[in-house]
């Protein structure tokens, strides 16, 4: 094969395999998302023993067809990258990756072959197909309030582990092993399980002074929803109001204006368009003034 049909070739397959834009490449990119979920079904079925012990012979085929198209794939992937080592070093490239390696190692290590789980993240793929990245902007707002938020959330989690150590102590003084409260340690297990109103069940204060502080550890469980969602809530509002004050509008210069907003809310003009152009208000008004002409 020539050098120029080689190249043809991985241009074509790069276009398929990359590209969501092309017919081909969309049709790819569902084909591969429907013997995605097919595999994970398959594995799925093979932890049930029940459909194992019945079914066992035609389900592990099926997993090493899958597992053989998969490494067809990656194959396929890396050569018609324009740049190999970046794909394989990506996020996707290590996913592809990991999602056909267990089956294999599973030839020497049999438990590695649950590990084919992780397949379940080419999953994701499902956010180029549907063109669900427009959305990425949202995702890194919530990042950045969670960024601005984790030195506030440090010291409150700082303050919560101090008062789950002095819940431990004083349960373990007060209840004691007889109750079940058999080491600070534990007791500081049952204050974790109190404090996040889970409530086990497996280990209960017996004394009214355990009962008392039992209600002051639920007590403290309501207080941390409500701090967290609060933190979380402010830094996400500031967030959000700093997107708004980024987007001005070229017409009338004035900020405010949601994220996915198209037109402005003070002039009615196209927010992506040019300074030049006037907003729908202006053309209207214009053109009444050339019919008054």
């Amino acid at each position: 094969m020539s050098e120029s049909s080689t190249a043809n070739l991985r241009t074509r397959l790069r276009e398929i395999i990359f590209g969501t834009d092309t017919r081909p490449g969309r049709a790819f990119d569902i084909a591969l998302l429907v013997v995605i979920v097919a595999s994970v079904v398959n594995l799925m079925l093979v932890s049930v023993a029940a459909i194992e012990s019945r079914f066992g012979p035609v389900l592990h085929a099926l997993e090493w067809l899958f597992t053989i198209l998969f490494s067809i794939e990656y194959a396929v992937r890396i050569y018609a990258a324009r740049r190999r080592w970046a794909y394989i070093r990506s996020f996707y490239g290590i996913i592809d990756l990991l999602s056909v390696l267990p089956l294999y190692l599973a030839l020497i290590l049999p438990s590695a072959h649950y590990f084919v789980a992780v397949r379940a993240l080419r999953v994701m793929r499902i956010f180029r197909v549907l063109k669900l990245v427009r959305y990425a902007n949202d995702a890194n707002v919530l990042t950045r309030s969670l960024r601005h938020a984790q030195r506030k959330m440090q010291i409150f989690l700082g303050v919560l582990a101090l008062v789950t150590i002095i819940l431990g102590a004083l349960m373990y003084v007060v209840e004691g092993p007889t109750h079940g409260f058999t080491s600070i340690p534990r007791s500081m297990y049952w204050a974790v399980v109190t404090i996040t109103t889970v409530g086990y069940g497996d280990i209960a204060p017996a004394t009214p002074a355990g009962q008392a502080i039992a209600g002051i550890a639920i007590m403290l469980g309501y207080a941390l929803l409500a701090v967290t969602g609060g933190i979380i809530t402010a830094e996400l509002t500031n967030e959000i109001s700093n997107e708004r004050q980024l987007r001005q509008c070229p017409h009338c210069e004035r900020s405010g204006h949601e994220i996915d907003a198209h037109y402005c809310k003070f002039c009615g003009g196209h927010l992506d368009k040019d300074e030049e152009e006037d907003p729908p208000a202006d053309k209207e008004q214009a053109a009444d003034r050339d019919k008054l002409d």
